[in-house]
Formats: C-alpha cells, sequence, structure tokens
C-alpha cells in the first residue's frame, strides 16, 4: 500500500466509516457504450482490500470481465452533519474458488444481518449458489473527505 493511500486512510473517522455496514456504491462502466453504471452493494473492508459478493450473471461482472476498473464509495449524509465519504478506485480482481467466495461473502452477510441473519435460507442459499463469487479491490487510489 503506498504511503498516500495510508494516509488517506489513517485520517480521522476513515476506518469508523468504513466499519459501519453502510452501503457502497459500485461504478463500472460499459467497454462498447462507455455508459457509467452505478449500483449499491455490501462490502467489507479488511486487509486493505474492499470486497464485495455479487453473481456471475450481473451487469457488473459482465462489464468488469471486459474493463476490470471499478470505483467503491461509501459515504453517509446523515442529518445535520457535514457528508463523510472514501472513494476507493483500482481493477476488480475475483475469488472465484467457491469454498473462499462462500466464506468472504458469509463474513459480508453478517455484517449486514448479524450472526443470526446469516443462518437464515437466505442468504445460504446465495453463498451456495455456483454463480456467487466475490469482487476484490487492492485500491490504486483512495480519496477521502468529511
Amino acid at each position: 500500500m503506498s504511503t498516500k493511500i495510508a494516509e488517506t486512510l489513517a485520517r480521522e473517522g476513515v476506518q469508523d466509516l468504513l466499519a459501519r455496514p453502510l452501503l457502497a456504491r459500485l461504478a463500472t462502466c460499459d467497454s462498447k457504450t462507455l455508459q457509467p453504471h452505478v449500483v449499491p452493494v455490501w462490502y467489507m473492508w479488511e486487509q486493505g482490500a474492499v470486497w464485495i459478493s455479487t453473481f456471475r450473471a450481473t451487469r457488473k461482472v459482465r462489464e468488469l470481465q471486459e474493463n476490470p476498473k471499478v470505483s467503491v464509495a461509501v459515504d453517509t449524509d446523515e442529518a445535520g452533519l457535514p457528508v463523510r465519504a472514501v472513494i476507493f478506485e483500482g481493477e476488480a480482481e475475483w475469488v472465484t474458488d467457491h469454498g473462499a467466495a462462500k466464506e468472504i461473502g458469509g463474513r459480508i452477510y453478517t455484517r449486514y444481518l448479524g450472526p443470526e441473519g446469516v443462518l437464515e435460507a437466505e442468504p445460504q442459499s446465495w453463498l451456495d449458489d455456483e454463480q456467487h463469487l466475490v469482487l476484490k479491490l487492492v485500491p490504486r487510489r483512495v480519496f477521502a473527505w468529511g
């Protein structure tokens, strides 16, 4: 991790923001039309990477297979408080090993559903689905404010 990225991530409040189970926004781009595509996703920030659980048949995966460049934004706009945000940029990598993707995906879902909720039929069926995979983004650039 570069010094600049490490300094940005060390700024006051950044790690606290990333630890909260907020929605992230994942941005991809269609390589033919250049049309941006932004979707809300569940994520986790761990071991210097953004991890996102997804499925092979989605538009974001199709676009990232042709153009792996991606941006992820995590932000909060709580009433009466200034906006706080972190934006990550880089190239997507894939965790396609089913066992590893299931384990990482399970940790992501636990962030949002809790230890009991993750044991429900859904999301367990999502984790067992052969189409399930995990996107890994080790950021090349990070911006933060607020």
